[in-house]
């Protein structure tokens, strides 16, 4: 059972903007498969398409903000735990009713990454940690998606 209204069938996820400073590497194409993906695997069915021409239905995202900082340090002064953040607004729109189903503009998301004392066994985690935030992020917009949470009547 969905919270769906039952004439949505086909979903767009078209690619997410990326506002937030400082260049890293496919975030926006990096959250954008994540949502397709977790939209794929829970979604009873819906079908998917990366433009709005023939959906019923949107899914915008917007990522507003990413950072990461230091947390802890080791014996040198040098960071060795980072903090990563994210913060993305999203708005799911119906498009045959020209209603939004849900809209959440501060949605937030932390992960963290340890950087290896030896500098031989050195592996950047960075790119992990943002994968693991881009699903923890797709799963909780997919399931106030699937699950009709926040729907709202109005334009």
């Amino acid at each position: 059972n969905s919270g769906l209204p039952k004439h949505i069938k086909t979903v767009a996820v078209p690619v997410f903007q990326f506002e937030a400073r400082g260049l890293r590497y496919r975030i926006e194409s990096r959250f954008t498969d994540a949502v397709i993906r977790e939209v794929i695997r829970r979604g009873n069915g819906l079908k998917v398409r990366g433009n709005i021409e023939g959906a019923d239905a949107v899914i915008e995202g917007n990522i507003r903000e990413f950072g990461f900082s230091g947390v802890l340090l080791d014996r040198q002064g040098r960071a060795r735990v980072y903090e990563v953040t994210v913060v993305c607004a999203v708005t799911i729109r119906d498009l045959k009713e020209n209603k939004i189903l849900y809209d959440n503009q501060n949605f937030t998301f932390r992960d963290s990454f340890e950087f290896s004392e030896d500098p031989r066994s050195f592996f950047n985690e960075e790119d992990p940690a943002v994968d693991r935030i881009a699903r923890a992020f797709s799963e909780s917009v997919v399931s106030a998606f699937v699950n009709g949470l926040g729907v709202r009547d109005g334009k």
